[in-house]
């Protein structure tokens, strides 16, 4: 029976660590952009202040402004992410690491039972 539990769990995480290997290029990809972006962003408010044409302190609080939106949409896109992943992982009946755990100890338990009834034989 424990036998049984390990190919479960192999084939599982198998094919979790693809989805997860996949999904981390993704997010390293757009960790990527938002870097780039926001160079560019500070980049521009420079220049702008350079000119004369937004006082120093407008451009610093120009730039605050636009990464806190930034963040904002950053953890919506997240939480939205994830919650696609979890659907996703659901659908193709993928158990979570919970799911697994829980079964093991609920085995573990069937196990104990079985081998005290033997035992009582």
């Amino acid at each position: 029976m424990s036998e049984e539990i390990e190919i479960v769990e192999e084939e599982t995480g198998e094919a979790s660590k693809s989805l997860l290997v996949g999904l981390r290029r993704v997010l390293m990809a757009g960790v990527g952009a938002v870097a780039l972006a926001q160079d560019e962003v500070e980049e521009f408010v420079n220049k702008l202040v350079d000119r004369g044409e937004i006082a120093e302190n407008d451009g610093r609080s120009l730039v605050k402004d636009v990464f806190e939106r930034r963040k904002e949409r950053a953890q919506k896109a997240e939480d939205a992410l994830e919650t696609r992943v979890e659907g996703l992982l659901d659908r193709m009946n993928v158990p979570t690491k919970r799911d697994i755990d829980n079964l093991s100890k609920k085995i573990t338990l069937l196990a104990q039972k079985v081998d005290e009834l033997k035992d009582k034989q």
